[in-house]
């Protein structure tokens, strides 16, 4: 018998989410043939067989969330060894859930009869104790299996017990039944998992720990749209489509290296901002699965053009599901285009652990006063969403007045290519 662990692919993971069996219990499965579906905090990967043999037993439901080392099956090699099995589970397999949020007396009889500590806060600890919830019970959702205040809430929340509903005439109970069966037809529940399941956890984890300011200011677009008109033919005769986005790519890792700080991070255990002299930039991309960051690494090193190509593989590629954890990791600064679908501008959340990002919004002719005469321009917003423990208001508006300046202008960007 083997077991089949879940493994660390890197960068930080975790646990991964079972989206799909490849796979059902007594089927003959190959070495390297993918047998099921993970996603982890990045991507949604392919997880082969190391072994060739019969799939004896599938320890994880699709949906739940299982910890780096859990086993996901059990494949028959035909060796005589065998797995030692307690209550049910695999010897040191550690905690497995058996369902996206299962209850506190599922996993107390999930995992291996040994006493464990949880790890937690003070803070945490003392809201169990209010609470009256025995922590070392309680799955951490947390980094490390680290329990959290909401799993602490969750936990109090399912132990609660519903008050009795209170009898009702018998003409009154048929009413409310109708109206029951009538209201839950109108509803759907749809389960939070997956890309957006990630995504969810990501937003509420940045918006806790980073203090967010937002500053917005507005760009002149002429020039810039000018620029492009002339270039595209060039770049359609390279196989290349030719947007705005680039020019803003390239914009931004010029600013950086100027204002180190909009290009850093907080490393919270130690109190030290790092602060990163590589500039790989983040493009927020919607897919039918979620939002997806794919990142332009090194763009300080490209040219506008080799910005455009990487731009449009990563995006596609985005969109099939052919991403790698490569082409997801590392991003310093995070740039969301919804200008493409409308909007006049928003408030984007930082990309943690970044510590900025930018969003470009529609272009558009308005009116606007230059040399005390009204005139129609090219318009687009542009909002900076910044790290307010690192990076201050007068230091973020220097940041986009010198965007602004590199892109009204865009020989002035020229100048600046190393």
């Amino acid at each position: 018998m083997y077991e089949f662990k879940l493994p660390d692919i890197g960068e930080g993971m975790h646990e991964g989410e079972i989206r799909r069996w490849l796979v059902r219990e007594g089927e003959q499965v190959a070495v390297d043939q993918p047998i099921v579906e993970v996603q982890t905090d990045k991507v949604t990967a392919e997880m082969p067989a190391p072994v060739a043999g019969v799939v004896s037993r599938l320890c994880a439901a699709e949906g739940s969330v299982v910890p780096v080392g859990s086993v996901l099956a059990v494949i028959d090699t035909g060796s005589d060894e065998r797995v030692p099995v307690v209550d049910g589970v695999p010897a040191q397999t550690g905690m497995v859930a058996a369902a996206a949020e299962p209850s506190v007396a599922t996993v107390t009889m999930a995992r291996p009869q040994t006493a464990r500590r949880a790890l937690a806060t003070p803070h945490v600890r003392s809201l169990a104790r209010k609470l009256g919830i025995v922590i070392d019970e309680v799955p951490g959702t947390g980094p490390s299996g680290r329990v959290t205040e909401e799993d602490v809430r969750r936990a109090s929340e399912r132990r609660t017990t519903p008050e009795p509903a209170v009898p009702l005439p018998a003409a009154r109970e048929s009413e409310w039944r109708a109206a029951s069966v009538a209201s839950a037809n109108a509803e759907e529940r749809v389960p939070l998992r997956g890309v957006r399941r990630r995504i969810a956890e990501h937003m509420v984890k940045s918006v806790r720990v980073i203090p967010h300011v937002t500053h917005v200011d507005e760009m002149e677009m002429d020039e810039l749209h000018a620029l492009r008109d002339r270039l595209r033919p060039y770049a359609e005769a390279r196989g290349t489509k030719l947007t705005y986005l680039p020019f803003f790519v390239k914009a931004v890792a010029v600013a950086l290296r100027e204002y180190p700080y909009l290009n850093a991070s907080v490393d919270e255990d130690t109190n030290e901002v790092i602060l990163k002299r590589y500039y790989n930039i983040g493009i927020a991309t919607d897919t039918d699965e979620g939002l997806m960051v794919p990142v332009v690494k090194d763009a300080d090193k490209k040219s506008v053009l080799a910005i455009a190509a990487e731009i449009s593989d990563l995006v596609a590629r985005c969109r099939s599901g052919k991403l790698t954890l490569q082409d997801v990791s590392g991003g310093t600064f995070t740039i969301t285009n919804v200008g493409p679908i409308g909007g006049l501008y928003a408030t984007p959340i930082i990309n943690h652990p970044e510590a900025a990002i930018l969003g470009l919004h529609k272009v558009e002719p308005r009116q606007v006063v230059r040399n005390w005469e009204s005139v129609i321009r090219r318009m687009m917003y542009m909002s900076l969403s910044f790290d307010h423990r690192i990076i201050d208001g007068a230091m973020a508006v220097r940041f986009t007045n010198r965007l602004r300046e590199l892109l009204e202008n865009p020989e002035v960007l020229f100048v600046e290519l190393v």
